[in-house]
């Protein structure tokens, strides 16, 4: 890849220090290895005035830019905690309102954090579904973490072998989506 990208991590933590930030961070700096770019960070305990706010709006210039990150972004790394056997509302509520067309063909990367491996369920019954009502296109391999498979200092040699699979994945669907967007046809077949 030519020129640098731009890799933005979303943190769906409530939480400045989380699992899920640590988690994030490991697969921004396994993409960064494979991809050529900066990341850039959105996290929503950062930003939590946008929690009030219920429509595009009703927001500051600084409030869009944040949602102008994540909708221009070359490659999304999402990731969430899971409760109750979802991701949080204040993470869903950040997507509601991200414009319905512009994730259509970007790639994103899926991740959570649980305290059960049960919690893992959630990249197929919540995170999936709501990445295909953008048409994005999502890395196959979804990172799900326990409490014992990471904290701040060490993360266990499993889940260091999939943040580095999933790392793999969303650079190679990256350039291929690139490149048919340079031969201009679509590399993945979207519809509404």
């Amino acid at each position: 890849m030519a020129s640098e990208k731009t890799i933005v991590v979303v943190n769906g933590s409530p939480n400045a220090a989380s699992r899920t930030g640590h988690l994030l961070d490991r697969l921004a700096e396994a993409a960064l290895r494979r991809v050529k770019g900066r990341v850039e960070r959105v996290n929503l305990s950062e930003n939590r005035a946008l929690l009030t706010r219920f429509s595009r709006e009703e927001l500051s210039a600084a409030e869009e830019a944040v949602f102008r990150r994540v909708e221009t972004a070359d490659l999304l790394i999402v990731g969430a905690p899971v409760y109750r056997g979802s991701y949080p509302g204040a993470f869903k509520h950040l997507f509601d309102l991200v414009d319905r067309d512009a994730l259509a063909g970007k790639v994103v990367l899926l991740s959570a954090t649980g305290g059960a491996p049960l919690h893992g369920l959630v990249g197929e019954h919540q995170f999936r579904p709501l990445f295909g009502f953008f048409r994005a296109v999502t890395v196959p391999n979804f990172v799900f973490a326990t409490e014992g498979e990471i904290d701040a200092l060490r993360v266990s040699d499993s889940l260091a072998e999939r943040v580095e699979r999933a790392a793999e994945e969303a650079a190679f669907l990256l350039e291929a989506s690139l490149s048919a967007r340079r031969a201009s046809r679509p590399a993945v077949a979207l519809s509404a």
